[in-house]
């Protein structure tokens, strides 16, 4: 069986839409379909289509129930400007899809315990998490799966501790690595690794630019999206203060 391990969508149906295209049987959803991005209302259409399993990411709850995503600070001012993207897209029925998403999921696929969440084991919405063995050896005490699956930071990594395998996909409508190409991982009988894909980026720089959210906004997430780094998201928030 072949499954596609996806996380931090954020309303990027072009890089969804080619990630898509990558063979695969079912789809796990890490959570932040939307936020930040200009087609949140589609990326969560295909994968209501698709059968996928989801679980909640902290944007999606924050548009489902109208409250802040608690995401790190300098990124508050994008999710506000971008948040009325998800709220005219997005249907009623649609909002309360995604309260009713679980915080976390557990599932058995080729004989493999997996354990989906979006944040950590202790703080599944918001527990922001360096990547590095050390901290995560840490966290994951307790935790009783073959596998656990996380997303949340944008940042991809995978580590081997005794039984246990942690596996963050990374972001793929939104990296923040320094490799703006779209990230996913796969498992494949029962083995994952980590993948990435370049996407058409220019369409979801249009999409933003055609959403109506302010020019800061838009330069900020433009310059994210073509780079996969950071680079001017302290200093426009400093300006904001």
């Amino acid at each position: 069986m072949r499954i596609l391990v996806i996380s931090d969508i954020h309303g990027n149906w072009p890089a969804l839409e080619t990630v898509a295209a990558v063979p695969h049987d079912h789809v796990l959803c890490l959570g932040d379909i939307v936020g930040y991005g200009p087609e949140p209302a589609k990326c969560l259409r295909w994968l209501r289509e698709q059968g996928a399993t989801m679980v909640l990411g902290n944007h999606d709850r924050a548009l489902a129930e109208g409250i802040p995503p608690r995401c790190r600070p300098d990124f508050e001012w994008l999710a506000t400007a971008a948040a009325g993207i998800g709220r005219t897209q997005l249907s009623d029925e649609e909002r309360l899809f995604l309260t009713i998403l679980p915080q976390k999921h557990s599932l058995v696929i080729d004989g493999k315990r997996i354990l989906m969440l979006h944040a950590s084991p202790a703080d599944p919405l918001y527990g922001y998490l360096r990547s590095d063995a050390a901290t995560w050896r840490a966290a994951v005490a307790g935790v009783e799966a073959d596998l656990l699956l996380v997303g949340h930071t944008h940042l991809p990594f995978h580590h081997q501790f005794e039984t246990l395998s942690v596996l963050n996909p990374g972001s793929l409508g939104q990296p923040k690595d320094g490799d703006a190409r779209a990230c996913y991982a796969v498992i494949e009988d029962g083995v994952p690794y980590l993948a990435r894909v370049p996407y058409p980026v220019e369409k979801t720089v249009d999409g933003l630019r055609d959403s109506g959210i302010d020019d800061d906004a838009f330069q900020v997430l433009a310059g994210l999206l073509r780079t996969g780094r950071v680079e001017r998201i302290d200093e426009k928030a400093e300006g904001r203060g």
